[in-house]
């Protein structure tokens, strides 16, 4: 099955992403949350990828088990970071031996410590090298990112949409995006995106805020912006656990209500491995539009 087959006229999409425990972490823990969540009968799950294939293991066995035992479709994360094009060969045929046959292709962020994204030698330049790469194997479906706010090192607005049409010809089926709190971000997107010839469902991804300094920390490293207003009635509840999660619930329902409406193909949640958030919102969502 094809990203692109999961997008109908007929109903929404929605998608649930993880990320691998830590080595020190409880990987059983993860797979009780994904579990958990696959009651929610999502279309597909999605798992991150470590800087430099740091939960290299994780994400192949939390992708296999969301295969092979929940019977979800999986989608693994791939990086160009760290790897070179014979390494990530091996990631996909471990991946494709695993059952994986959906990959979200991506060029990564720079390992700890280091500020800029350097080509691995005898590695990709970037993530439509790598879609181009993994779509030439015949083996998986692909998935791109975007970045409604703009990617933190583009050049401008009208080269990262230019970008993202080359990921879009190189393989990519579907556009997932960077978080984001405003619609009129995602509306301006999509329009500016079908004006240079992207027609790939492009899917809005939503982040439900539970803490205020965490939801700071994000946002000041993906490049997303937290409106004014939204932030001002933060900040007057910030020391609230209870009511910021509440408020964080509540405000994820209404934009999600509000991105459907303005016709999006469906939503792609970032869990951060909780349920409870995502849990509420999606049981009020439609399903059939």
């Amino acid at each position: 099955m094809s990203f692109q087959s999961f997008y109908t006229p007929e109903k929404y999409v929605y998608s649930l992403e993880f990320f691998p425990p830590k080595p020190h972490q409880s990987l059983e823990d993860t797979l009780n949350v994904v579990k958990r969540m696959s009651l929610l009968e999502p279309d597909y799950m999605t798992v991150t990828y470590g800087a430099a294939g740091g939960t290299r293991e994780n994400t192949k066995s939390i992708t296999s088990y969301i295969a092979r035992e929940m019977h979800i479709p999986a989608v693994a994360h791939l990086t160009c970071v760290g790897h070179t094009a014979q390494e990530i060969d091996t990631l996909l045929d471990e991946l494709k031996e695993a059952g994986i046959k959906h990959i979200l292709a991506l060029r990564g962020d720079p390992p700890h410590g280091e500020q800029t994204f350097v080509q691995p030698e005898g590695g990709f330049e970037c993530a439509r090298d790598l879609a181009k790469h993994i779509k030439a194997r015949g083996d998986f479906s692909v998935a791109v990112a975007g970045y409604p706010e703009v990617h933190p090192d583009a050049k401008s607005e009208a080269t990262d949409l230019e970008y993202l049409r080359d990921k879009i010809d190189a393989g990519g089926e579907i556009v997932i995006t960077q978080l984001f709190f405003e619609p009129s971000l995602y509306s301006s997107f999509v329009t500016k995106a079908k004006a240079i010839g992207i027609t790939a469902p492009i899917v809005p991804g939503i982040m439900p805020i539970s803490n205020v300094n965490q939801l700071k920390r994000f946002t000041s490293l993906c490049g997303a912006s937290i409106p004014d207003p939204l932030l001002a009635e933060l900040e007057k509840i910030a020391d609230d656990k209870k009511k910021v999660v509440e408020f964080g619930t509540e405000y994820a329902l209404s934009l999600c209500h509000q991105l459907l409406e303005a016709g999006a193909p469906g939503i792609h949640f970032y869990t951060l491995n909780r349920c409870g958030q995502v849990e509420q919102v999606l049981r009020k969502l439609p399903r059939s539009r």
